[in-house]
């Protein structure tokens, strides 16, 4: 496994932009002052073994150098080593709706972004546990396997959208059964089913897939996002909404009875989700008392120093740059006059 000791360096990268403008305009200031001796080809011809490219070439060999250096500055190592730790946790697989109306804009920014707010935030304060993600609307698949690796949770959760799922619709009980299979066999772990949706649900059996997910043991909430007074569902153009096939605006409200009843059925709780943070809040305050018990985790030890690789780069590219010099060489001049010395005599 791959990482960086110390990632914060590369913050440093940011000046990188910097240098290439300021080389640019470096570049046009000096054509600029080309221009105020006389005719840049003439005064090329006076120069011929000046060379823009060379300049330029050995910009960005320094360039890549600085680039190879803050990577450098930030610990690159790789584990070398696996490791099974056992650490007391709970897991909780989310199942998270993204059905087109999951982009209504009555909850700010809209419906699927606060969601995906709160699960970033739910998941920052994991530590010993371990959380799956599973995607639905129609149809219902598992995004992230049950792990404990809460970077690789972050890196999927900013993938997610309606485009994921062809098959339109809100199916939650195809949802909690799918959920039902992802946890790990360890008993007397806490495990939680967290349903995040507007509650339109339109297959059915919902409320009976919490009864059943709840008599195995397993606890069902319901986070409800949207209003429940409707809102138009935005269209794939800036300022148009979705219609239906007799031309009218589609409305999509918060189903508020349905959401209680799934989460009454799971024997767990029901959270309105709003603009502020409540909701969550909530929702951690109930994850909390759920019981923790050992939770196996594969982890990655022993790693190893990365740096000699990209020291050698960085040499590497350094020496080039000096080799490399701003004008053309002298001998390749010789050799370029000789030849057309010799075209000439043709």
């Amino acid at each position: 496994m791959f990482k960086l000791n110390d990632p914060q360096y590369l913050y440093l990268l940011l000046a990188l932009p910097l240098l290439v403008a300021l080389h640019i305009f470096s570049n046009i200031r000096h054509r600029r002052r080309l221009k105020e001796y006389g005719d840049p080809e003439l005064i090329g011809r006076l120069m011929p073994l000046a060379s823009d490219s060379r300049r330029r070439l050995k910009f960005w060999l320094l360039a890549a150098g600085y680039a190879f250096a803050c990577l450098l500055l930030a610990r690159p190592q790789f584990g070398s080593k696996q490791e099974t730790v056992t650490r007391k946790g709970i897991e909780t697989v989310i199942a998270l709706d993204i059905s087109n109306s999951m982009m209504a804009d009555d909850v700010q920014p809209n419906r699927l972004a606060k969601s995906k707010r709160i699960i970033s935030n739910l998941v920052d304060q994991f530590k010993d546990d371990k959380i799956g993600l599973i995607v639905f609307a129609g149809d219902a698949f598992v995004q992230l396997p049950i792990t404990s690796d809460f970077i690789s949770a972050k890196v999927f959760l900013n993938t997610i959208s309606p485009a994921l799922i062809s098959r339109q619709g809100t199916d939650i009980r195809t949802a909690i059964e799918l959920a039902e299979r992802s946890f790990t066999p360890n008993d007397g772990v806490g495990k939680a089913i967290i349903v995040i949706t507007d509650g339109e649900d339109f297959e059915g059996g919902a409320v009976e897939a919490a009864q059943a997910a709840a008599e195995k043991g397993f606890i069902v909430y319901v986070l409800g996002v949207g209003l429940p007074t409707g809102t138009p569902i935005p269209g794939e153009r800036s300022g148009e909404f979705r219609k239906d096939k007799d031309g009218q605006v589609v409305v999509t409200r918060l189903n508020e009875s349905m959401c209680r009843d799934i989460a009454a059925a799971g024997k767990g709780a029901y959270f309105y989700v709003d603009n502020s943070n409540a909701a969550e809040k909530a929702l951690q305050k109930e994850i909390d008392k759920l019981a923790k018990a050992d939770v196996e985790t594969t982890v990655y030890t022993d790693f190893d120093e990365q740096f000699q690789i990209i020291a050698w780069i960085i040499l590497v590219l350094l020496v080039l740059e000096i080799i490399v010099a701003e004008s053309r060489s002298t001998r390749m001049k010789r050799i370029r006059l000789f030849r057309t010395d010799e075209e000439r005599k043709k």
